[in-house]
């Protein structure tokens, strides 16, 4: 039956580094850019939804000119 895990004598060339990261610093770096993209994310999406809105308006059609379609089909 083979273990998962092999010795470390068995493989003697792979080096692990000395220092060591904390896992509480590396969470305080990753939590400020984690912020910035929710805000982001937030402020475009409401920019989006106003895009949309104006959009409707200038499609709405009170503000489109009116046609003059001609009553009888022999005026055409």
């Amino acid at each position: 039956m083979q273990y998962f895990r092999e010795n470390s004598s068995e493989n003697p060339t792979i080096i692990t580094p000395s220092w060591k990261i904390s896992a509480n610093l590396v969470l305080s770096w990753a939590t400020g850019p984690v912020l910035l993209s929710l805000l982001g994310n937030k402020a475009m999406n409401e920019l989006l939804s106003e895009i949309g809105l104006y959009s409707e308006e200038i499609f709405r059609g009170d503000r489109l000119p009116m046609l003059n379609f001609p009553q009888n089909p022999s005026d055409l």
